[in-house]
């Protein structure tokens, strides 16, 4: 059985309130689990149907017919850090043996934090705190499968601590809500974001983005990703403006720039690949 998600509404900086509980946000994707008898369906946020990609959460340690909300995550033994592009590369899988071979080598995880059903109840008129002990008595935890842990009312105290350890942000989720297949203010999510000054070397013809490029050490400016959000259309329009100058040529998709302006942008990471993740445009640097 498929329930549509509980979606997250956002906030700019952490909070403390003791109506609130506060979970380190997860770097997976969204999985929905479902067991009925001896079957276990998992199901992404847009209902796409993964069961086949994770072998290794078939044996839920739930008794009875049950269904989860959580993420799917890798943790690098190495850096103790969740790896979001090794799970999305592992979502894209096709061939049986390549997914055996991660389920054995690179097991992932599948970090739950809420409870929808079990043995037939609907309990998503709950509130959390109710639903959070059901889920405590009911999941046996292993290797595979682990609880979210909570923070009663101290958001600011874990966010700080989430920066410390170079994590995803924090989770806000109000006590007496109600789980809804929506976007709810009950939910609100804070992302820890970095800060980067990049040089914006061309743009994308369709209109949905601008090139950032980053200069190393050696002086060399090389391809960093691109930016999608966080421009008015008043930065849009003075961009186009100072860009016709700076033109230098183009192909099927892009219009390339000599890359004369700066931008401070955010972003959650850099990618294996050397790329911004999530880059959000902060503003023009001037000189």
């Amino acid at each position: 059985m498929f329930i549509s998600p509980m979606l997250l509404d956002s906030r700019e900086k952490p909070f403390s309130d003791p109506s609130y509980v506060f979970e380190p946000k997860m770097d997976g994707h969204r999985l929905i689990l479902s067991k009925s008898g001896v079957e276990t369906r998992l199901f992404t946020r847009n209902h796409q149907d993964c069961t086949r990609q994770y072998p290794e959460l078939y044996a839920v340690p739930v008794s009875g017919d049950v269904v989860l909300d959580g993420e799917v995550c890798f943790t690098d033994p190495e850096t103790g850090q969740e790896d979001h592009e090794l799970v999305m590369e592992r979502l894209q899988l096709t061939k049986k043996k390549a997914i055996r071979s991660f389920a054995e080598h690179r097991p992932v995880s599948y970090r739950i934090w809420d409870i929808l059903f079990l043995r037939g109840r609907d309990l998503r008129n709950l509130p959390l705190v109710r639903r959070r002990a059901i889920l405590e008595a009911a999941l046996q935890e292993n290797d595979y499968f682990k609880l979210v842990t909570q923070t009663d009312g101290a958001g600011e105290e874990l966010f700080q601590l989430i920066v410390e350890q170079s994590g995803e942000g924090i989770v806000a989720k109000r006590k007496g809500g109600l789980y809804v297949s929506r976007r709810s203010h009950d939910w609100l999510k804070i992302i820890h974001y970095k800060e980067e000054n990049v040089w914006i070397g061309g743009f994308d013809k369709a209109g949905f983005g601008w090139l950032a490029y980053k200069e190393g050490d050696d002086g060399v400016r090389r391809p960093a990703g691109r930016i999608e959000e966080g421009m008015s259309p008043l930065q849009k329009k003075e961009f186009m403006v100072v860009s016709r100058e700076l033109i230098t040529h183009e192909d099927a998709d892009y219009v390339y720039l000599e890359p004369q302006l700066q931008a401070k942008v955010k972003y959650r990471n850099w990618t294996r690949h050397g790329m911004l993740r999530d880059a959000v445009f902060v503003d023009f640097i001037t000189s």
